[in-house]
């Protein structure tokens, strides 16, 4: 099978996936990246792109970098706004959704859960659901939703229904690679006790490995599987 992880930020895709990536590749599958928004530039009151141009090769040479880490054949970083995409006409991101779902035809998706905090993950959460609707000839067989810790476990449960996990891949030999390539996001993670911490993501995987019998696990709402 051919796999697209559809992450809204730099590091988005190894989060909430990247163990999964990286047992797929050693597997010889073929994996795609593809990360729809800058990142950075939300850290200021006004959207200033040139201001934060910095800030943005550093984390396009990083998501590279984490890509290597696990084996994804390819990475692309589109331009959306960052945390500000309910702006942006949902048509416009399935568009270009689309054009990346023709140019690889992945028969398997993995993209943001809706059950979470940040505003970006749930646009391309739905834009993703139109983008991979089950038309005549789709090569999607299956659609899944990461969690991604330091926004999904945020969201209230009283406030959406909580994440909600159905799928579980045993990822015992490929954590430490998870978790190199997110040392490769350096300076995106934060010190213990963050959410988005080394010891957190360790923490989380060894908490879903426990859930299904083994050593680590990543979990994923099914979205659509298809047989």
């Amino acid at each position: 099978m051919t796999t697209m992880v559809i992450a809204a930020h730099p590091d988005d895709e190894v989060l909430g996936a990247g163990g999964f990536v990286a047992k797929l590749c050693a597997a010889g599958e073929e994996v795609h990246h593809l990360i729809l928004a800058e990142g950075a530039t939300s850290r200021d009151d006004a959207r200033d792109v040139a201001a934060r141009d910095g800030d943005l090769s550093e984390l396009a040479r990083c998501a590279h970098n984490a890509a290597d880490i696990v084996g994804a054949a390819s990475v692309t970083l589109e331009h959306f706004p960052d945390n500000r995409m309910d702006g942006v006409e949902l048509l416009d991101v399935v568009k270009v959704i689309e054009q990346h779902l023709a140019k690889h035809k992945p028969t398997r998706v993995l993209t943001h859960s809706n059950s979470d905090v940040n505003i970006d993950h749930r646009v391309i959460h739905d834009a993703v659901i139109a983008a991979t609707r089950p038309q005549p000839g789709s090569a999607v067989r299956e659609l899944l939703f990461f969690e991604t810790m330091s926004s999904t476990e945020w969201r209230p449960a009283p406030s959406i229904s909580p994440f909600a996990p159905t799928y579980f891949v045993d990822i015992s030999d490929h954590l430490e690679t998870k978790l190199q390539a997110l040392r490769a996001y350096a300076p995106e993670m934060r010190e213990w006790p963050h959410a988005r911490s080394i010891e957190a993501l360790e923490y989380l995987a060894r908490s879903r490995g426990a859930s299904i019998g083994v050593a680590a696990a990543e979990a994923f709402e099914t979205g659509r599987i298809c047989v």
